[in-house]
């Protein structure tokens, strides 16, 4: 009875969001919550979980596999596929979280990309960063969460590592592979790199 009762409620507010305009390829698949915000030109492609206090805003597309809860999507953002929005996740007008990315209180500002392969946890992220793939924020010590402070225009390489607490400043680059436990001033790359060493004619015993 409980199963049936959940499903004609599922029911009830899919219809109410396509009558609105939502586009859904197979809204069967897709689930609301009852507090569930959602404004105009909006694509929820197929198996989708909204969860609470989410607030979905214009010209919005979520891909396939991802999972929201208390979050908010303002307009022009696009979401996944398999991305998860945790609670206090904000996604600034033009933003881009894409697939295997995962976001936990924190701020993704106009026109910044994380695109794959990243958690961000406790950030603030300014206007146009593009996150390279596999990047962390190691915002937990062991103690308490720390904060990781993005400004406009950074160029984050791929498979890097902030250790919060840290402010990486305007236009700044990240090179590729690097462990940054320091601030970054503005306009400079910063990396971490050990030397590649190569042994010539090599043969395992």
């Amino acid at each position: 009875m409980k199963e049936k009762k959940l499903d004609k409620l599922q029911n009830k507010i899919r219809k109410k969001f396509i009558k609105n305009g939502v586009k859904m390829i197979a809204p069967e698949t897709v689930f609301f919550s009852n507090d569930t915000k959602i404004g105009k030109n909006v694509t929820i492609d197929p198996y989708v979980v909204i969860g609470k206090k989410v607030q979905i805003n214009n010209n919005v597309t979520i891909h396939s596999f991802s999972h929201l809860e208390n979050a908010k999507l303002e307009n022009n953002v696009t979401v996944g596929p398999y991305a998860r929005l945790r609670p206090g996740s904000v996604l600034k007008p033009g933003s881009r979280v894409g697939n295997f990315v995962e976001i936990k209180k924190s701020v993704i500002g106009k026109g910044t990309k994380v695109n794959h392969l990243s958690y961000i946890g406790d950030s603030q992220i300014g206007k146009k960063v593009n996150v390279g793939a596999g990047t962390i924020t190691c915002n937990y010590d062991g103690f308490k969460k720390n904060k990781t402070t993005i400004k406009d225009k950074v160029f984050i390489g791929s498979n890097s590592s902030l250790v919060a607490p840290i402010t990486i400043n305007d236009n700044s680059v990240i090179g590729a592979g690097s462990v940054i436990t320091k601030n970054v001033i503005k306009k400079s790359l910063a990396l971490t790199r050990s030397q590649q060493i190569e042994i010539k004619n090599y043969k395992k015993k």
